[in-house]
């Protein structure tokens, strides 16, 4: 029996129909992790299948409870959001471009970094934030930080063995981040 679940999602709210995988039922509030059409994205239970068959076609699914780790993230995600925000509004005023940036955001897996202005985005605008999202993501690397939270830094991340004995409890350089090798230790 599938366990369906209304989620929002993303910046703007966008409501879908997730799956759970694991077949649990979460309850209203949850922050949850889901797959979606844009990638990995965190979401909020707003309803589950209670008493209902099912809530029709999935819009994706949901893969599990938001988690410490997850927490740890989404903090380096926001920081890292502000800062695209400022670069895109500068570089906006330095080519005397008359476009309203509303916000930025960027998914969970470190995939994707969307820019959301007022009114119609032109060509220019597209390259503008092509631009920086390629600079973002080889300046502060969110998808080798995202993966390396997620799967640690190597055989035996969290361990006094790993990474030439330097990983223990405290984080360390490959890890890149103090506590990820502690949190992968104790999964």
């Amino acid at each position: 029996m599938s366990r369906q679940h209304l989620i929002r999602i993303g910046l703007l709210g966008h409501v879908g129909r997730f799956t759970a995988v694991d077949a649990v039922r979460y309850s209203r509030g949850t922050r949850v992790v889901c797959r979606t059409s844009r990638g990995l994205e965190v979401g909020e239970v707003l309803a589950n299948d209670a008493g209902a068959d099912d809530f029709g076609r999935a819009d994706g699914s949901l893969m599990r409870r938001v988690t410490v780790e997850d927490d740890l993230l989404l903090a380096r995600l926001d920081k890292h959001r502000d800062e695209a925000y400022a670069a895109c509004v500068a570089v906006l005023a330095q080519r005397r471009i008359p476009a309203v940036l509303m916000d930025v955001e960027h998914l969970f897996d470190g995939r994707s970094l969307y820019f959301y202005f007022l009114g119609d985005v032109t060509p220019e605008l597209e390259t503008i934030t092509d631009e920086l999202a390629a600079a973002y993501e080889a300046q502060v690397q969110f998808r080798k930080f995202s993966q390396t939270l997620t799967e640690g830094c190597g055989p035996g991340c969290g361990t006094d063995e790993a990474a030439g004995g330097g990983c223990g409890t405290s984080g360390c350089a490959t890890c890149a981040v103090a506590g990820a090798c502690a949190t992968k230790k104790r999964r």
